[in-house]
């Protein structure tokens, strides 16, 4: 029976994004009910990709990512995969009717992940379009639920929260993006070199699009609105504890919020968002 297919997907695609990221748990589950399935598939999707490229290092990544791209072509083209987390991919971009274009962008930035590329303020932008934007507008076409007007008002504001997103991520992972992966996305900058100057120039781009990002979460709809804030909370608190830490740490460990003190930071949360939000 395809509905229990369906709902076996769905379910492996929630259990991905909970075994990954406490933090995005908890903001789904924050959601209203009937959007979450949707927004663990399309975590799922991501997580499986940046998988690909971030950690199978004994495997030809070229060949994985160019089979999953395939893979996901055929799924959207057909409606059907037999990879549960494709599975409930296809089913929430058909059913929400996501931009393909959206997803290859995506792909093209998990594509540049698999050379050492020299970046500049271009290919830096190129980057975080596909690697963070575009998939904050594929969770925005999901909490709008197809309403055009709504998805075209809000859209900027969803792609400064991804990027304030994944430039926060950035800092948190220099130490293995730089030591590890010999990845360096900030542009123009010299990691040995990496100073208090420079480490604040970053952190005033990030200031900003968060400042953005919440006129946005104000307008979302009530069925998304506290579960984005709460991610976006989460995200502020991880950005405050790295701008308190100096930039020599930042070089040799990675910054962190343990989970015993996300449920807390939820439940701060709540307060905030009935007197920031509403």
């Amino acid at each position: 029976m395809k509905k229990l297919f369906d709902e076996v997907s769905y379910k492996v695609s929630r259990i991905v994004t909970e075994k990954y990221s406490t933090s995005f748990s908890l903001g789904i589950l924050a959601l209203k009910p009937t959007i979450r399935p949707a927004i663990y598939a399309i975590y799922g999707y991501v997580r499986l990709a940046d998988e690909i490229v971030d950690s199978f290092h004994d495997y030809d990544k070229t060949t994985l990512l160019e089979r999953f791209r395939n893979e996901t072509n055929t799924a959207l083209q057909e409606g059907i995969s037999l990879n549960p987390i494709l599975q409930s991919f296809q089913e929430t971009v058909n059913r929400y009717k996501i931009d393909p274009s959206l997803i290859a962008q995506f792909l093209h930035s998990m594509e540049m992940d698999l050379y050492p590329i020299d970046y500049n303020s271009e290919r830096y932008q190129e980057y975080i379009l596909g690697s963070a934007e575009v998939v904050g507008l594929m969770c925005l076409q999901v909490f709008v639920e197809g309403d055009k007007a709504t998805f075209e008002k809000l859209k900027p504001y969803a792609m400064q929260l991804g990027s304030a997103f994944q430039k926060v991520n950035f800092l948190r992972d220099l130490k293995a993006d730089y030591q590890i992966l010999g990845r360096t996305y900030f542009p123009n900058i010299q990691m040995h070199l990496f100073s208090p100057e420079i480490k604040h120039q970053i952190e005033a781009e990030i200031e900003s699009e968060f400042k953005e990002a919440l006129i946005g979460i104000k307008m979302l709809p009530a069925s998304s609105r506290f579960g984005v804030y709460l991610a976006y909370r989460y995200y502020l608190s991880l950005f405050t504890k790295i701008k308190n830490t100096p930039a020599e740490k930042i070089m040799s460990q990675r910054i962190r919020i343990p989970n015993s003190q996300k449920l807390s930071l939820a439940m701060r949360s709540y307060v905030h968002y009935k007197i920031a939000v509403l």
